[in-house]
């Protein structure tokens, strides 16, 4: 199958939600061309292909470093160079698909959680646009789902508080989220002030997703930290 037929079959598998479909095309197509085609559906115009694009390539990468460390490497520098001005590209996908990488592997959150949080910090390589911060707020929350304690490390709590202030609703619900399950106490009374905010957001787990609005995502994140 050619690039283009294989890819049409798998943004029609990622929109009927059947990721395993798409991933058991291992069998029959290298990793490394399944990986570049999944980074392409970051800027599919369905919501859900681009989701589970991030989940896709999160499996993928974890094979490929599993086998040769190196591998799972360059694919992290590649995120992080697409986040980059120098890139010429905007980096559609990057920070969530970093979260969901270190999510699932160990060596590599340990040695590149440090760039995650550095895209929040103003003396890092903070990401401007607040559609690139939604999915960093979901990627820092997905990692803090699984590797608390390694954001806390690198003091991720601190550089997500003002994220809470942010004029777009994604960004503050998400980092409700993250802080929750990061179960930051030095939230709690920002936390407090907005669950009352009605506002609807669209999130993302477990390959599906759901709307919450930000108050919600505010009070779960109170209930996780006690």
């Amino acid at each position: 199958m050619n690039e283009r037929a294989l890819k049409k079959e798998i943004v029609r598998l990622l929109k009927n939600g059947e990721l395993d479909a798409v991933l058991a095309m291992r069998e029959s197509c290298s990793a490394k061309r399944m990986l570049n085609l999944l980074i392409g559906c970051f800027c599919n115009d369905h919501e859900l292909v681009r989701w589970l694009a991030v989940t896709g390539v999160g499996n993928l990468v974890v094979a490929l470093a599993d086998n040769e460390m190196e591998d799972g490497r360059v694919v992290m520098r590649r995120f992080m160079w697409m986040l980059n001005d120098e890139s010429g590209g905007i980096g559609w996908g990057a920070p969530e698909a970093m979260g969901e990488v270190m999510a699932c592997h160990r060596r590599l959150a340990e040695e590149y959680g440090h760039m995650l949080v550095a895209n929040m910090r103003e003396d890092g390589n903070f990401l401007e646009l607040e559609m690139l911060q939604r999915g960093l707020m979901w990627g820092i929350g997905r990692l803090a789902e699984v590797r608390p304690e390694l954001l806390r490390e690198k003091n991720a709590v601190r550089y997500l508080l003002p994220y809470l202030d942010s004029g777009d609703p994604t960004v503050r619900g998400l980092a409700c989220r993250a802080l929750g399950n990061l179960k930051a106490v030095e939230a709690k009374g920002r936390l407090s002030g907005l669950t009352g905010d009605e506002k609807q957001i669209s999130v993302y787990a477990d390959r599906s997703l759901e709307q919450y609005s930000v108050g919600h995502l505010a009070a779960r994140a109170l209930e996780r930290i006690g």
